[in-house]
């Protein structure tokens, strides 16, 4: 698999600046076709996904139940004050719930998981890079690519959903919380206004494009490690790269699929 090369020594003048920009474009294409040729091809070394999935996802959830939390404080806080001026805080759950449910929930997961995750693996990849185990891996016999890249992708395909619904519960008690300080309702109101506001059409789209958002995260984060060059100040600048890269894509991904469910689902 020929990846093109990128620039990186002295300033780099605009040119090269474009060049580098439709370079890693190419380069993420050539990779992600990559992937899908290899992906149906056993070995499928599920003990590896597994061990990815715990490592990758698992130990995400403690961040994860912070900002689950913190993001249903503050939506519901900033929230209270404009629903009471227009004699509405009574919507104020359901306004909270679907909000978290549609969009807060997935976006704001799929971002901090990017931070994570994405350099994490960009970084453990191009380590391996520059130290020549993967070039040793070829000369084994073994298949890097199927090994450590395809393996990863689909670890965080698959986690990122899990972890989803659980900052989507985690952060609609969140707003319980700031309800109960800032509103006098109890538990069984909130919890009714929740459930009859938050449809099961509501919950399809907002964790389906989690899974794209999960891909995109996987295949960054291991394409910019993958190709890293430059020793150890490379591995730095892929880390750093894919976090960019990857966080920019999971936007402009979630701006089509916003306009996808609406074109699929108009009543919601």
């Amino acid at each position: 698999m020929n990846l093109p090369r990128l620039k990186f020594s002295g300033k780099l003048s605009t040119s090269d600046k474009l060049y580098n920009f439709f370079a890693t474009l190419t380069g993420l294409a050539i990779f992600t076709t990559e992937f899908f040729k290899q992906v149906f091809i056993p070995p499928f070394e599920i003990r590896e996904i597994k061990k990815h999935m715990d490592e990758l996802g698992v130990k995400t959830f403690g961040i994860v139940s912070i900002t689950g939390i913190i993001l249903g404080l503050v939506l519901t806080m900033q929230s209270q004050p404009v629903m009471q001026r227009f004699g509405a805080s009574d919507f104020l759950p359901a306004m909270v719930s679907i909000s978290v449910v549609r969009e807060l929930g997935p976006v704001i997961t799929a971002l901090i998981f990017a931070g994570r995750v994405s350099s994490g693996i960009g970084a453990e990849l191009g380590s391996m890079r520059v130290t020549e185990q993967i070039d040793a891996m070829e000369v084994s016999a073994i298949n890097p690519f199927k090994y450590l890249v395809v393996t990863r992708i689909i670890a965080t395909t698959l986690i990122l959903p899990i972890l989803t619904i659980y900052v989507m519960v985690i952060a609609i008690m969140g707003g319980y919380i700031a309800v109960i300080i800032v509103e006098n309702m109890n538990f069984a109101y909130y919890q009714s206004a929740v459930v009859s506001a938050v449809q099961f059409g509501d919950l399809i789209p907002g964790v389906a494009k989690t899974f794209v958002f999960g891909f995109i995260v996987g295949i960054v984060g291991a394409y910019k490690g993958y190709s890293t060059e430059g020793g150890t100040e490379g591995v730095g600048k892929a880390s750093t790269t894919a976090v960019v890269l990857s966080s920019l894509i999971i936007l402009i991904f979630d701006t089509i699929l916003v306009k996808i469910t609406v074109w699929l689902w108009p009543t919601i």
